[in-house]
């Protein structure tokens, strides 16, 4: 796919897109056209009224320019969000797919919303983020390239976010194909050779830490639960260090196990091929790093990943075991299904110890709890920080992946409180589900800025889910574009 920009409709091009509000009667930047021309898309606009996600397809007569022309509802002006044309953009993409189209040209709107650069980068995310397919273990591929063209009024600066909206939505993208792979084709290790990858092409520094060493570390969490499985755990260590020597980090954690079956506490077998989804976190983490990486951000990041596969077997670690954690601290094991927490607490001790961050933002589909409570669309966060949480809200309504804070007072922390070590893996019964394990979490770290997301809901596509012409089925890529975003601010 080719990115350009052009001051003028002049391009050849198979399809020509132009975004139209409700009930408006004309296309912003769709120039000058004949008389019989103007006429039929006068008449589309009547018929169409703009409404959200309408499409109609002009065709046109030889000797122009674009072949077609289409014109794309955006709803009315007073409905629009940030998320608008993203959307409608996925929905052009798909249209040019169903006529086997190769060359798009879409004009951006200078001022739907806030500015044209803001349409620019909503354009280049939808495009790209609805391209994707996952069909690596399909005999036949999903093979329709489609060469985009953004026609905008100005160019100044749009050429560098165009650039920067390419390399974010190729990191979603990134993010989805390696969570959506399925449990024997991506283990601990597998995740580890990825961030070998992206670590050698950005010129991050890596660090893989493995079974013996993790249990000699003290890395009880991880050494617990991934000592079911033949595939041994990782902790995977990446670091991005392009701010000032001395200047603190902002440490990224991720929950990655590859596959969960729950360990002895085992699921139900109803969709437990979706557990191939647990290694959201971590994916994401790993997403963000490859954009943060190659936007050569001057900051410093380092992205941690706690990955194992829990696993039932003769040396999986039991209801009733007591573990000693990275911290210190005991934790009396009540259910190996809620083994994320085990692992991330790890994680979290350890960079906090290690990197002495500005702040720790965590990623997992911690809990099935989130979905019960606020559902497949929004996710759950938890925080220490008011102010870290303030940005990270203003970041969520820019890239609309929607977030929503849950209360962590000292009666939830009390819910985990162990009679016979110095906490418990799981809280009082079903109560409180989502805020317990948070509060696991939160025993882990001490006074850092600290946010945790629960992405239990919102990283993969479920029955539930909201449907966004950007999300096929499968992994959403949730949190990459909103911490890039927030990173970016810093």
């Amino acid at each position: 796919m080719n990115v350009k920009v052009e001051n003028i409709v002049k391009k050849e091009t198979h399809l020509l897109c132009g975004f139209v509000l409700e009930n408006s009667n004309k296309v912003s930047g769709l120039g000058k056209l004949d008389t019989k021309t103007t006429s039929i898309i006068n008449q589309s606009l009547r018929d169409m009224k703009g409404k959200l996600g309408k499409l109609s397809i002009i065709p046109l007569s030889g000797g122009k320019p674009a072949q077609r022309i289409l014109l794309a509802g955006l709803g009315g002006k007073e409905n629009m969000t940030k998320d608008t044309i993203r959307v409608v953009t996925g929905k052009i993409v798909q249209k040019a797919q169903e006529y086997n189209l190769k060359k798009i040209s879409i004009i951006a709107p200078p001022s739907f919303i806030s500015d044209q650069s803001s349409s620019v980068v909503q354009i280049i995310e939808g495009f790209k983020m609805s391209l994707y397919r996952f069909d690596r273990f399909k005999s036949e591929k999903t093979n329709n390239p489609l060469d985009l063209t953004i026609i905008v009024s100005k160019s100044n600066k749009i050429l560098q976010i165009v650039k920067t909206s390419e390399i974010i939505a190729d990191a979603v993208v990134f993010t989805k194909s390696i969570a959506n792979l399925p449990p024997n084709e991506c283990t601990p290790n597998t995740l580890a050779d990825f961030a070998k990858i992206i670590s050698k092409k950005n010129k991050m520094k890596c660090n893989i830490i493995s079974k013996l060493e993790l249990k000699k570390k003290g890395f009880g969490g991880i050494t617990a639960v991934g000592q079911g499985s033949k595939n041994e755990p990782k902790l995977i260590i990446l670091e991005h260090n392009n701010g000032k020597r001395n200047e603190k980090p902002i440490v990224l954690v991720g929950k990655a196990v590859t596959f969960d079956t729950g360990g002895i506490s085992l699921k139900p077998g109803e969709k437990m091929d979706e557990m191939k989804f647990d290694k959201c976190g971590g994916c994401t983490v790993l997403g963000i790093m490859k954009a943060v990486s190659e936007l050569k951000l001057p900051i410093n990041v380092v992205g941690i990943i706690p990955s194992v596969e829990n696993m039932p077997g003769g040396e999986s670690y039991r209801p009733g075991d007591i573990i000693k954690l990275y911290s210190g601290k005991t934790a009396e094991i009540l259910n190996t299904d809620a083994e994320g927490r085990l692992i991330l607490a790890d994680a979290l001790s350890y960079g906090e110890k290690h990197y002495s961050p500005k702040a720790i933002i965590d990623f997992a589909t911690l809990t099935g709890a989130c979905i019960v409570a606020l559902g497949t669309n929004v996710a759950g966060i938890v925080s220490n920080n008011e102010g870290l949480t303030k940005k990270i809200n203003e970041s969520s309504k820019k890239t609309m992946e929607e977030i929503w804070e849950l209360p962590l007072t000292q009666d939830f922390m009390d819910m985990i409180k162990s009679d016979v070590a110095d906490m418990k893996n799981v809280g009082i019964g079903r109560a409180a589900g989502t805020i317990t394990a948070a509060a696991f979490l939160r025993n882990s770290i001490g006074n850092t800025p600290w946010i945790h997301f629960d992405i239990a809901g919102v990283a993969w596509t479920q029955i539930a889910t909201k449907e966004k012409s950007y999300n096929p089925k499968g992994a959403t890529g949730f949190g990459v574009r909103l911490i890039v975003n927030y990173l970016q601010n810093l």
